[in-house]
């Protein structure tokens, strides 16, 4: 099924949209998505960057994940909503955080990664399969 997405940070100074199939969706427990995120795990969607039509700027920063890749976090540089990741591993792909979804709803996780990170405060929905392998 063919999607069109949309979304955008706090401020509005950045939107996308996004027209095409989803990869998969999933929630994250790793430190950098702790970090990044300032919560327990993300919650992402990946898509082709060939698919992502960005209006406005977005600042990444870059650093190492807990699999020892390296990784770019995409942040509204106006009002520092976290908005993407992306790795060198699939540089094909880009992750967008669920809540800067227009229609947040929309998002359904099938699998969560990096269980063993999760915070006992925030612990993994047991409802969702094993990550792919």
């Amino acid at each position: 099924m063919t999607e069109k997405i949309s979304g955008g940070c706090a401020c509005g100074a950045v939107r996308y949209e996004a027209t095409g199939e989803i990869e998969f969706s999933f929630n994250c427990h790793c430190r950098k998505c702790q970090r990044s995120t300032g919560t327990g795990h993300s919650s992402a969607f990946a898509l082709p960057v060939s698919m992502l039509e960005i209006q406005g700027d977005i600042r990444e920063f870059q650093a190492g994940s807990d699999a020892g890749v390296e990784t770019f976090s995409g942040f509204c540089p106006n009002c520092g909503s976290p908005m993407t990741s992306r790795t060198k591993r699939f540089p094909e792909r880009i992750y967008i955080h669920a809540a800067t979804l227009d229609d947040p709803g929309v998002f359904h996780p099938t699998f969560s990664v990096f269980e063993e990170c999760a915070q006992p405060w925030d612990p993994p929905r047991k409802d969702l399969e094993p990550a792919p392998r």
